[in-house]
């Protein structure tokens, strides 16, 4: 068993330097992770639990790899349909190489309807966005040649290959207990990443499906990697 700390990238006291301490405490102490979370807009609905100054997952982490060395650093979890996928390919696989191949990429497809709005995107389509928007990242992802997607909604032609320092890309973690989240973790993910509100609150049952799942892919069962509150 490995445990990793989530740490608050919002909110009253958020700060650089705040985060900094927080990175390098975990890492001395020897926690393999640290995670944070991701918000773009911080609409009504968002604020209510992740109030300005709200600092971009990605940025941070980018800066955070340059100030430490061995702990693992992720997010928990970026939504995909708020980035285009071809940027979030690039961003993920500058922020792994920046680090030295310890970036995890957790993931969701969010659940804010205001925040969508703000953002021009369909809510009531974040799970083949988000499936989708995997589905390229993954073929962009160390391609020897340019690649063409072909989606309902993701759509480019001759873009070249995205270089990430894990091969064949970092380790994908995938959020969400409903069945979709459990298809789509069957699908791409190496770990399913849900959260769990007290230690017991997941049955076998969950866990037992998304075996099942990833056995009609023809892949092993992802890594059960939950984030408990605690």
């Amino acid at each position: 068993m490995q445990i990793g700390v989530n740490i608050l990238n919002f909110g009253p006291g958020a700060s650089p330097e705040g985060f900094l301490r927080w990175a390098r405490l975990c890492e001395s102490l020897g926690y393999h992770s640290l995670m944070i979370s991701d918000h773009v807009a911080i609409t009504p609905s968002v604020a209510q639990r992740y109030p300005e100054p709200f600092f971009d997952c990605l940025a941070t982490l980018t800066w955070l790899s340059g100030q430490t060395s061995r702990i693992k650093l992720g997010t928990t979890v970026v939504v995909l349909p708020y980035r285009h996928p071809v940027l979030l390919a690039r961003l993920v696989a500058d922020l792994d190489r920046f680090s030295g191949g310890r970036f995890i990429f957790g993931i969701g497809v969010g659940n804010a309807e205001d925040e969508f709005k703000v953002l021009g995107q369909p809510h009531a389509r974040r799970g083949l966005i988000g499936d989708e928007d995997l589905a390229a990242m993954i073929a962009l992802w160390n391609a020897e040649r340019p690649v063409s997607f072909k989606g309902k909604l993701v759509d480019f032609d001759d873009v070249a290959g995205i270089e990430t320092e894990q091969k064949p890309h970092p380790p994908i973690w995938v959020g969400g207990a409903s069945p979709e989240a459990l298809k789509r973790a069957a699908r791409f993910g190496q770990g399913w990443h849900p959260i769990l509100f007290t230690p017991g609150s997941l049955g076998q049952a969950e866990l037992a499906e998304l075996k099942e799942l990833a056995a009609k892919q023809g892949k092993p069962a992802p890594a059960f990697c939950p984030r408990i509150r605690l």
